[in-house]
């Protein structure tokens, strides 16, 4: 704005509490079909999984979905997940690598570098590649492999229109959301998950439509799979104050399972990286470890719904839980660490459950089920350190709302332990492998909060407008240090009134040139130069330095726009994060024990 108009408007009214504005409407109305062809193929995985198990351990043509714990194909059940391996392992080569793992780092790394930009063929090998993985026994969920094939379809569908690469996320997010209400009946647990984990950011343009998305999909769910909740629990009273405190020992076991968990993975990992043979062979090798485990215990094949449910019920005993427990972890570790394309959420679930049922009787107050449960969702929320998508998973999966206080505090008590004990989590150790870095860590930003006025230079050495550039040179020439260490000079009329601004290199190019003698910093400057106001905030600043592609701007009164009482440059923005540094490092106090002087010997 050109310093002679007066912006006369309450310094507060264009400040809001958050910038979204009507473009949430299209992005609302774009995820809600999202969400609906997330729920379109959230139901062919699962019939695609049931087709795959079926003719796999059961020899027949049917989409029921079934577990591979009841085969009657004896010791030819191990070569089945081998089978599956060798082809998840050649559609990784000749298709796609990005199709192996287990789904949300895939994404993660999408939002990072990838602009949300996802091929079309990994919407379409994703999905076929788990349902394989999964059909033929291997131990893991279906959430991973939705959540990658919804984000892809919703990150086409971003690429199809004119979308920005923070809107394209948003549809990635929504289809990513969509796809995993559609597949537990957890629309909200499914939103819970894309704020923790997805957005790295709380803004209603972006929450708002991936919550319509998720809705959109969970409704949708009804009709094609049926209405949740998937594991429906009840039968316990409703726990107290000792059961509480009980939860958070619970949620420190399952914060150490958790640990575990996450370097056993990793382990296998690097293990299979040491193999002197191509990765497309390694999940062909992971297959032949879940086959073997599927002979030791047979409930450790394929999604496990039906373990996890007779678990939570109470009708699996004390020894079988704790072979089910290490198998489990030992074919789900193994085989994922080889490569192939799975998900964690569910074997997570199982492994969580099984370590409460099995600590129950242990345990002086409250029912199996009530510990299943939050072992269950302390070992979620501790792996994937999403405490809150925990807590509201296991409530939509179970619809037990008087478990809330006990699944608070075993997911408080194991994240706990997990940020103490691992520098990354299950999901984000994947993405530092491949270089890059995450912080899980949401702040206000200091630009958000501070005002110009706070960190600004108030004493600035100024330049009259009708200075020449000759009178300039031979200052220069003298020594004269009015450009010392800043490269532009605010520029002042004879009553004091900010005109301009001129620059090192707007005065270089003018003495190089032929000038008039009479030539002034004024002609070689910049007139009604670009300005910050002092009482406004230090982000509106910024973004006004963005959008000139400038480094520094004049300060001035709002009232007063000719009134020059500062300088604003990147020491003021160096202050502001000197300001955050201070508030997060320094401790004071009134029992702080002051450190008596040091005595000169």
């Amino acid at each position: 704005m050109a310093p002679g108009a007066a912006d006369t408007s309450s310094p507060t009214s264009h400040l809001a509490d958050f910038t979204t504005d009507r473009r949430v409407l299209v992005l609302s109305l774009m995820s809600v079909l999202v969400g609906a062809v997330c729920a379109l193929i959230a139901w062919a995985l699962v019939w695609l999984i049931g087709v795959i198990t079926n003719l796999a351990y059961y020899h027949r043509m049917s989409s029921s979905f079934i577990s591979p714990a009841a085969n009657a194909l004896g010791a030819w059940a191990l070569l089945v997940p081998v089978a599956g391996g060798l082809i998840i392992g050649l559609m990784a080569r000749y298709g796609s690598e990005k199709i192996r793992g287990h789904g949300i780092p895939e994404a993660l790394e999408s939002i990072l570098v990838g602009r949300s930009r996802m091929e079309a063929k990994v919407a379409v090998l994703k999905p076929l590649s788990s349902a394989i993985s999964i059909g033929t026994g291997g131990p893991f969920g279906a959430e991973g492999p939705i959540i990658m094939t919804g984000g892809a379809f919703g990150s086409l569908f971003g690429q199809v229109f004119r979308f920005t690469s923070t809107e394209r996320r948003t549809l990635l997010v929504a289809g990513a959301a969509g796809g995993m209400s559609a597949i537990f009946a957890a629309p909200v647990a499914a939103v819970m998950l894309a704020v923790e984990l997805l957005f790295f950011e709380w803004r209603p343009r972006s929450f708002i439509p991936v919550a319509l998305a998720s809705l959109t999909a969970g409704t949708l769910r009804i009709p094609l799979l049926g209405p949740g909740p998937i594991f429906p629990m009840s039968g316990h009273a409703p726990p107290g104050g000792t059961e509480t405190a009980w939860a958070l020992v619970m949620g420190l076991l399952a914060g150490l399972l958790s640990v575990f968990l996450t370097k056993l993975v990793y382990a296998f990992e690097d293990l299979f990286r040491r193999l002197p043979i191509h990765w497309m062979w390694w999940p062909a090798l992971g297959g032949l470890a879940v086959g073997l485990g599927g002979l030791l215990d047979p409930r450790v094949l394929g999604v496990g719904y039906d373990t996890i449910r007779a678990v939570l019920q109470g009708r699996i005993l004390a020894g079988a839980l704790l072979v089910l427990l290490a198998v489990k972890a030992l074919v789900w570790a193994l085989s994922l660490g080889s490569g192939t394309s799975g998900g964690v959420l569910a074997p997570l679930l199982m492994m969580g459950a099984a370590l409460g049922a099995a600590a129950a009787p242990w345990i002086p107050s409250g029912s199996p089920s009530l510990w299943a449960l939050a072992g269950m969702a302390a070992v979620m929320g501790g792996t994937m350190r999403a405490p809150f998508t925990a807590v509201m998973f296991a409530l939509e999966l179970t619809h037990d709302v008087r478990a809330l206080p006990v699944l608070l505090a075993s997911c408080v008590a194991s994240e706990l332990v997990t940020v103490l004990a691992l520098r990354r989590s299950i999901l984000t150790e994947k993405v530092a492998r491949r270089g890059l870095h995450l912080t899980r860590e949401y702040t206000v930003d200091p630009f958000e909060v501070l005002r110009v006025q706070e960190v600004m230079e108030r004493d600035v050495p100024t330049l009259g407008a009708v200075t020449s550039l000759t009178e300039l040179a031979d200052s220069l020439s003298r020594g004269g240090s009015l450009l010392s260490g800043r490269r532009g000079i605010p520029l002042v009329d004879e009553q004091g009134r900010l005109v301009g601004i001129v620059t090192q290199s707007d005065i270089l190019r003018a003495l190089q040139s032929q000038t008039s003698p009479g030539r002034t910093v004024l002609d070689a400057g910049t007139r009604d130069p670009v300005v910050a106001y002092e009482d406004e905030l230090l982000r509106d600043a910024v973004a006004r330095m963005i959008k000139h592609q400038v480094s520094r701007l004049p300060v001035v009164r709002r009232d007063e726009p000719w009134h020059l009482v500062g300088y604003l440059g990147p020491s003021g923005l160096l202050a502001a994060r000197r300001w955050r540094f201070r508030e997060d490092n320094q401790r004071r106090g009134w029992l702080a024990r002051r450190r008596p002087a040091s005595k000169s010997r």
